[in-house]
């Protein structure tokens, strides 16, 4: 078995970003927390998701994002699969973070951008299909 446990992200103020990813998933909760280094510089930590999958959020980012349209090595976007991606993109709106772009129609899937406060580009999808071929199919 493999799947993914945790992101851990250095963002600017965990609270700003924990209003983008709490109205993403409101179910989610404040698993643990605390204070610490980072080589010489002290910063706080938040682990917040689910009994499954979490982010850990660390404040004290200092740079910019990677530039979307850029070509810089990173982390290009993330995604999460979600149920009803009608209503996250409501949650996030009514919190206002507005779309950054829409996929293309499909017959199995729907997803849609969101830009988090720090600038991480994050997808969610959800899926009509449980068939993998479906889901995949390039349209």
């Amino acid at each position: 078995m493999i799947r993914l446990e945790h992101l851990n992200l250095v963002v600017k103020d965990i609270q700003i970003s924990l209003a983008f990813y709490q109205a993403a998933f409101p179910e989610w909760i404040i698993r643990d927390g605390g204070e610490s280094e980072w080589y010489g510089k002290p910063r706080n930590w938040v682990h917040f998701g689910d009994h499954n999958l979490y982010l850990t959020l660390n404040d004290n980012g200092e740079q910019e994002s990677r530039k979307l349209t850029g070509h810089q090595v990173g982390i290009a976007h993330f995604a999460f699969e979600v149920g009803d991606i009608e209503g996250l993109t409501h949650r996030l709106q009514n919190a206002g973070f507005k779309p950054r772009i829409r996929g293309p129609e499909h017959p199995f899937r729907q997803n849609i951008y969101f830009i988090d406060p720090d600038g991480n580009e994050v997808e969610f999808v959800q899926y009509f299909s449980d068939l993998t071929a479906q889901r995949n199919l390039n349209i």
